[in-house]
């Protein structure tokens, strides 16, 4: 198996049609269908099943895709790299970040790309921290800040900070009051959460207290435009932090109180495959991001405790 043999099979896989995938690698069907049989007998299974309206993969060629997707991404940004190793940053880095980072850092980051290293292009990905970490894993970001993933050997992760969890809602939901509020009574206000899994994690990783706040949620959806609009509404209250509801915070739409009882809080990771490749790209951008963090700590922007060597 060759890094040639891998580009045709991806191109088939993505456009379908030998005919579709030997226009787009530029070279004739015919070559592209030897390099196909000559991949399916050396790995002894078929990839696709003919069918007449093109090739469905099989699930030896599902496998195989994501394998060669991060195969060939390596390969690229091997080459972009080392051509580059003398002059400036240059090349492409793909960002994942959790909705809280975007608020945070996001414009900032795009800001200082564009101004600072014009050779560098950088593509973010915005959304729930687990689905921000399953991109990662199949290769389509390169680096991300995501939430309390969880403990993959496949992972490197860095903690970056710590956010101190409140309860956020109307004043008739949560009461007119900033006095804190306990867990315990947290539980018998109507709550809203995101959907049970991965996306809950993110905000509670003790597994009893998860429990606990998805066995009483009134509502669970994977979407913070519609957990806003539900809370503005009156529909119940949130366990989160004040970052996710900030512009509804300020404007006195939202309130907001301190849960204890225990003191519960939430952590940020910088979050990278182990076994890919750096780039001075992706140095540089990884460094660029924990700066960023860090800054918008220190300055009182973003309300958390730094995990950083020298952090605030």
């Amino acid at each position: 198996m060759d890094a040639r043999q891998l580009r045709y099979f991806a191109a088939i896989y993505e456009h379908g049609t030998l005919s579709n995938a030997a226009q787009h690698a530029r070279v004739a069907v015919s070559a592209l269908s030897h390099h196909l049989a000559n991949l399916e007998a050396e790995l002894s299974t078929p990839l696709f099943v003919r069918k007449p309206r093109g090739l469905q993969p099989t699930a030896a060629g599902e496998r195989l895709y994501t394998h060669a997707k991060s195969i060939l991404k390596a390969l690229s940004a091997a080459e972009r790299d080392v051509r580059g190793s003398g002059g400036e940053i240059s090349g492409e880095v793909s960002v994942g970040m959790s909705h809280s980072v975007v608020k945070a850092i996001a414009v900032t980051l795009a800001r200082t790309v564009l101004a600072d290293y014009p050779k560098l292009r950088l593509c973010l990905t915005e959304g729930l921290s687990g689905s921000v970490v399953m991109h990662l894993v199949n290769s389509d970001v390169d680096i991300a800040l995501v939430y309390n993933p969880t403990a993959e050997p496949a992972l490197k992760t860095t903690p970056v900070l710590e956010e101190r969890l409140v309860c956020v809602g109307t004043r008739e939901i949560i009461g007119d009051t900033d006095a804190p509020i306990t867990f315990a009574e947290l539980l018998e206000l109507p709550l809203l959460s995101l959907r049970p899994g991965l996306s809950t994690r993110a905000i509670v990783d003790d597994p009893g207290l998860l429990k606990k706040l998805e066995s009483r949620a009134m509502l669970q959806m994977n979407s913070l435009q519609a957990i806003g609009g539900s809370l503005i509404a009156g529909l119940g209250c949130l366990l989160g932090t004040k970052l996710i509801m900030q512009e509804h915070l300020q404007s006195g739409a939202l309130h907001f109180r301190p849960v204890v009882e225990p003191e519960m809080s939430r952590t940020l990771y910088l979050c990278e495959m182990a076994g890919r490749p750096a780039t001075f790209a992706l140095e540089t951008m990884r460094g660029l991001m924990l700066s960023l963090v860090d800054e918008a700590v220190r300055s009182g922007r973003w309300e958390a405790r730094s995990l950083l060597a020298g952090g605030g």
